[in-house]
């Protein structure tokens, strides 16, 4: 009601009013013809509901405005969820990478340690084996010395014996070997 109250005011102060000879209410006052002209377009306007159809339609605009600002905040907080249960899986799995870098520093310690004692224990399996073949050579090297000193002896021995015995003892001791012999095997 106030702005219809306002139209004679706008309408005095307009140039209309200042249109020189003719009267104001003449077809020849174009400023009022354009008055006319524009009413008559407000009023097509009105009656075809146009603003009502505009509103509308800002109306509907504004709703979908609103309803992307209210998916965009569902969004913002389902991507804010996600970022920090990433944020829990990475520290999650860093805190395991690291128990893991942990346990294998502790096997490959122990792994280490064992590796020690079995080479340990390998170093000494070979040194007694070392050991038991320079004994057995030892032992080996020693029988074939004695072999050899007592075959020198017997051979020295049989020469020194043939050259100082005469038949007759060489003959019994032939007869005293054969019975010994016998003796034992039977």
């Amino acid at each position: 009601m106030k702005r219809l109250a306002a139209l004679p005011i706008v309408i005095g102060a307009s140039p209309a009013l200042a249109a020189g000879d003719y009267p104001f209410f003449s077809l020849r006052n174009t400023d009022l013809i354009v008055f006319f002209g524009f009413v008559i377009f407000i009023g097509i306007l009105v009656y075809f509901k146009v603003p009502g159809i505009i509103t509308g339609m800002l109306d509907k605009r504004a709703d979908d405005i609103r309803g992307e600002l209210a998916e965009a905040r569902r969004l913002r907080e389902e991507a804010q969820e996600l970022r920090a249960s990433f944020e829990r899986k990475k520290t999650e799995v860093k805190g395991q990478a690291e128990r893991i870098v942990a346990k294998a520093k502790a096997d490959a310690e122990l792994a280490a340690e064992q590796a020690k004692k079995d080479l340990e224990i390998s170093i000494q399996r070979r040194l007694k084996a070392a050991e038991d073949q320079i004994a057995s050579a030892e032992a080996a090297a020693l029988r074939e010395v004695r072999n050899r000193a007592v075959q020198v002896a017997v051979a020295a021995s049989a020469e020194l014996i043939a050259a100082n015995m005469a038949k007759a003892d060489a003959n019994r001791l032939i007869e005293d070997s054969i019975k010994t012999v016998e003796a034992r095997l039977h």
